[in-house]
Formats: structure tokens, C-alpha cells, sequence
């Protein structure tokens, strides 16, 4: 369906058109505002992202944040990207979501949990530095 919208056989509230990106208002939006954000380039999923892409696809999403602030008066913004779990199209969007202080949005959209102890933090810091370290 993303595909569709990019190019311009869906319909859609398009607020943002790039070289490499487009965004629309998400058609169920947590708030009004609420837009996403895909790559005009079909990839499913942030890793996925080719790295000559990552740069103006983080700058729009800056702009995006920026944009609800300034042109909705929201007070500031969330901004997330679902990869696989969770991801309702199989195409890479972030969204980014008006926010205002007292708007009922608590956080995160996830029960939270904690670690056991000190070293079971130590343990899950451990593999992520053992497969994000350059050889």
C-alpha cells in the first residue's frame, strides 16, 4: 500500500515530498498530526536501509519533528519505527507523532520490565558490544 501512495496511486495527505522520501497523515492516527514517513525505495525495515539513504531519511524525519511543533503548536513529538514486530505495513516508515504535555500519551507503548540485577545488565550489554564492535 505504501508503494501505491509514493507513487501516487493511493490517495493520500501528503505533507512532505523528497528525492528519496515521502510522508502522509497516518489514516489512524494516535493524534492529529500523527504522519509517516517510507523511503520511496521499498525496504521493509530499518536495517534494511541502504546507508546512501540513511542520511536524508533521518533529515526528513528532523524536519517532520520540527514540523509538528511548528505548524500544529505541539509541544514537542514522538518518533518510532517498528521493524518486523509490531509493523502493520511491510514497508519502513517512522512515525512522528504531535505531542503535548497532559495529552494522555504515557511513554512508551509497552509494559516496561526491569533487569534482575547488575549483572544480567552487564550480560545483555555484553552481546550487544560483541556483534556491534568493528572486527
Amino acid at each position: 500500500m505504501f508503494c501505491r501512495i509514493v507513487a501516487g496511486e493511493e490517495p493520500a495527505h501528503v505533507v512532505l515530498e523528497t528525492d528519496d522520501a515521502v510522508a502522509f497523515l497516518d489514516a489512524r492516527p494516535v493524534f492529529k498530526g500523527h504522519t509517516l514517513l517510507v523511503p520511496r525505495r521499498h525496504v521493509v525495515t530499518l536495517p534494511d536501509l541502504p546507508a546512501d539513504l540513511l542520511g536524508p531519511y533521518l533529515a526528513a524525519v528532523q524536519r517532520l519533528a520540527a514540523g509538528v511543533v511548528d505548524g500544529l503548536g505541539a509541544q514537542g513529538s514522538f518518533v518510532a519505527v517498528n521493524n518486523v514486530v509490531s509493523q502493520s505495513v511491510a514497508h519502513l516508515h517512522a512515525h512522528v507523532v504531535p505531542r503535548t504535555k497532559g495529552d494522555g500519551l504515557r511513554g512508551f507503548f509497552w509494559p516496561r520490565t526491569k533487569y534482575a540485577d547488575d549483572a544480567e545488565a552487564a550480560d545483555y550489554a555484553e552481546r550487544l558490544r560483541a556483534v556491534l564492535e568493528p572486527d
